[in-house]
């Protein structure tokens, strides 16, 4: 078991590819969050849960597809995802991860082997780092990018659809635009359903229980400037804030930002 130390500071992880950058990330070389990584390649999000509780999860996911867009999931034991790239080791392959054991988080590691059970079950479920690029290729600019920081994240007086023991409010990831650029940026995200799609607020953060843009709940907190909106997605820590309230004896996710890198393609998974 290693802490989370290595490459944690500001800046960003420098691949090309997702296998390179799950390579990196493997050998230790990095567990800082992967915001702009591997261009144009999706990245996940990650819940592990043991075998018993795989169904309610599933449903879960089913039934609240905005902050839990299912891209994969594993066979109970198995660590590797084939679907979503060549060499994939769901224990090593994430930047940093958080162990929670009956809604409490505690330990954040950068390898789980020493955690790994026959009956886990992995999902990966898509990410809003996956439509930052084509964002940018907009002319949108993105503050957290530019930073070299952590997208802020909000817990939301949202409620989510239940699903057996799962249910809780919804995380949202926030990111300042322009109006203009607001209105673009729906345009572009809602071709891409399977990576959050498009935000589902804008505006006056009070109107979803987030009381200061100052301190997120999770990540790194951006200036809303002048003649800026926030701009509001659902995020895939959402199971995170689920895992708070189900309180499941044991479960694995990623810690918020540092992410799967997968060999998909995010042209994939657009559509028009």
């Amino acid at each position: 078991m290693t802490n989370c130390t290595t490459g944690a500071g500001k800046g960003s992880l420098s691949a090309k590819t997702g296998i390179e950058a799950r390579r990196i990330i493997r050998a230790g070389e990095w567990s800082g969050h992967t915001s702009g990584t591997a261009p144009n390649h999706v990245q996940g999000n990650v819940a592990i849960l043991p075998a018993s509780l795989a169904g309610d999860f599933l449903r879960f996911c089913q039934r609240n597809p905005k902050p839990c867009p299912l891209l994969g999931v594993s066979e109970p034991g198995d660590p590797s995802l084939p679907t979503l790239g060549a060499d994939l080791d769901i224990r090593t392959d994430v930047p940093a991860y958080r162990i929670w054991r009956h809604g409490e988080l505690v330990g954040e590691v950068t390898d789980i082997r020493d955690y790994w059970r026959d009956d886990l079950v992995t999902f990966v479920l898509g990410c809003s780092f996956s439509f930052e690029q084509a964002l940018i290729d907009a002319g949108i600019p993105l503050r957290h990018v530019l930073e070299g920081r952590n997208v802020a994240m909000y817990r939301t007086n949202i409620p989510t659809v239940p699903a057996g023991v799962f249910h809780g409010p919804m995380v949202v990831s926030m990111r300042p635009m322009t109006a203009a650029n607001a209105i673009r940026a729906v345009q572009v995200t809602a071709r891409v359903p399977a990576v959050h799609g498009a935000p589902v607020h804008l505006g006056d953060p009070s109107l979803i229980g987030i009381a200061d843009l100052q301190k997120p709940d999770f990540g790194d907190a951006v200036a809303v400037l002048p003649g800026e909106l926030p701009v509001f997605w659902a995020c895939g820590v959402t199971p995170q804030s689920v895992v708070m309230e189900a309180r499941p004896e044991f479960c694995i996710t990623h810690s918020p930002g540092k992410m799967l890198v997968t060999d998909l393609l995010d042209r994939d998974l657009a559509f028009s």
